[in-house]
C-alpha cells in the first residue's frame, strides 16, 4: 500500500514522535510510506533523522511575528492543503486536527481530546473529529470519550515504545550537571499540569541535597505565554527555582530520562502518555496524575495521585524508597508496547478500509 501520514510539525511532540516511529515500522513491513509535515520556523527536516525507507515531505512554514494562534492555525491548514496531493495514495492518515483539516478525505488518529477557546482552533478540532471517514484511538479511554461525545466508533491501536533506547541508556552527564533531580517532559502548559507539579514539588520534605525540578520539552504550536507567566510567578511565590531545559536534542533525551531520580507526569489530559513509558523503560520511578487512561496504560507500574498533596507524597516515596517490584513491572510493561505490533495492526486496519 502507498500510505501518506500527515502531521503538523517537524519538531518533537508526542504526535510527531508517534508519526515517525509508526512510519518506520510500517516501512519495515514493506509498506510505501511518505510523511508530510510543516517545517515550522524554517525547518527543512524533522527533529531527528528518519530511516531512508520512509519518504518525507517538509512543507516550508516560516514564522510570522505577531501572528495570533488562530491565524497560525488557519495558515497551517492552508499551507498543508495547498502542498499535499492525495493522488496515488491508498491511505491518507492524518495524525492531528490541523492535518485532518488540510485534506478532504482521510483516516484520523485521535491521540487525545482537548478543549479550546480560540475559535479557529475549536472549529479545527471539531471538523477533524466529524469529517474523517474512519478513526483510530491510542487507548480505549479516548475511544470511549469519542463515542460518548460524538457517537463515533474508533479502532483502538495503542502506541509503541522504543523501550530499548531508554533501557540501555546511562545517565550520562546529567547527574554531574544537575545533581539529583525530578524530571518532567512536555514543557509548561495547562494540559501537562505544570502548576500542579510546582505546588507538589514545593511540598516535598527538606533533604540534603535537595532534588532539582527539571522541565524538558515544550515545543508547541500554541501560545502559552500567559500560563507560563503565571507558572513563573507561582514558582517565585513558592521559592522554587526549576531548571527549564526546553527542547532537548533527540540523542540526549534517553540519558536525561535515565539519570532522573523520579519522573513526574502530572498530565491532566492525555491519550496514552508515551513519555512516562519511556521513563519506565529506563527503570525510573514514575508518579502520574490519576486518570482513567493512566490506569489503562500503566497498570500497577506507577504511583497514582489524585491531588497535589498525594502527588508530593508519592514523589517523596519515589525518591526515598527502592521498589524493585514496581521497577521490574515498569520495564516489562514498556517492552510489551512495540511499534512493530502497532504497525501490523495499522496494516490490517488499512486493508479493511482499502476493501
Amino acid at each position: 500500500m502507498r500510505i501518506a501520514l500527515l502531521t503538523y510539525s517537524s519538531r518533537p511532540r508526542g504526535g510527531v514522535v508517534h508519526t515517525l516511529a509508526l512510519a518506520e515500522a510500517l516501512a519495515a513491513l514493506g509498506q510505501d510510506v511518505t510523511v508530510w509535515t510543516l517545517g515550522r520556523g524554517g525547518d527543512a527536516a524533522f527533529f531527528r533523522p528518519v530511516h531512508p525507507s520512509v519518504s518525507t515531505v517538509v512543507v516550508p512554514f516560516p514564522d510570522r511575528p505577531h501572528e495570533t494562534v488562530g491565524e497560525r492555525v488557519l495558515r497551517s491548514i492552508a499551507a498543508l492543503r495547498e502542498a499535499f496531493d492525495p493522488a496515488g495514495y491508498d491511505i491518507t492518515h492524518a495524525q492531528d486536527c490541523i492535518s485532518a483539516n488540510a485534506v478532504d478525505r482521510c483516516l484520523r488518529t485521535v491521540h487525545h481530546l482537548d478543549r479550546f477557546t480560540t475559535p479557529e482552533l475549536a472549529a479545527c478540532h471539531e471538523r477533524a473529529i466529524v469529517t474523517p471517514y474512519a478513526h483510530v484511538c491510542v487507548s480505549t479511554t479516548v475511544a470511549a470519550e469519542l463515542r460518548a461525545g460524538w457517537g463515533i466508533t474508533a479502532t483502538v491501536i495503542p502506541n509503541g515504545v522504543d523501550a530499548d533506547r531508554f533501557a540501555t541508556a546511562g545517565p550520562g552527564r546529567w547527574p554531574h550537571e544537575l545533581g539529583p533531580y525530578v524530571l518532567a517532559v512536555g514543557g509548561i502548559e495547562p494540559r501537562k499540569g505544570s502548576l500542579e507539579l510546582l505546588d507538589a514539588y514545593a511540598l516535598l520534605p527538606p533533604r540534603d541535597p535537595a532534588p532539582r525540578l527539571v522541565i524538558a520539552g515544550g515545543e508547541t504550536l500554541f501560545d502559552y505565554r500567559d500560563y507560563r507567566s503565571r507558572w513563573q510567578a507561582r514558582a517565585d511565590d513558592l521559592g522554587v527555582s526549576p531548571t527549564v531545559l526546553g527542547t532537548v536534542p533527540h540523542d540526549d533525551l534517553p540519558s536525561l530520562v535515565a539519570g532522573a531520580d523520579a519522573f513526574a507526569f502530572p498530565s491532566l489530559r492525555e491519550g496514552f502518555g508515551l513519555a512516562a513509558l519511556e521513563a519506565l523503560a529506563a527503570g525510573v520511578p514514575v508518579v502520574v496524575w490519576d486518570r482513567p487512561v493512566a490506569r489503562e496504560v500503566y497498570g500497577d507500574a506507577v504511583r497514582y495521585a489524585a491531588d497535589v498533596p498525594a502527588f508530593a507524597a508519592h514523589l517523596d516515596a519515589a525518591l526515598t524508597t527502592d521498589d524493585p517490584r514496581r521497577r521490574d513491572a515498569g520495564r516489562s510493561l514498556a517492552t510489551r508496547y512495540t511499534w512493530s505490533a502497532a504497525a501490523r495492526e495499522h496494516v490490517a486496519f488499512y486493508g479493511t478500509l482499502a476493501r
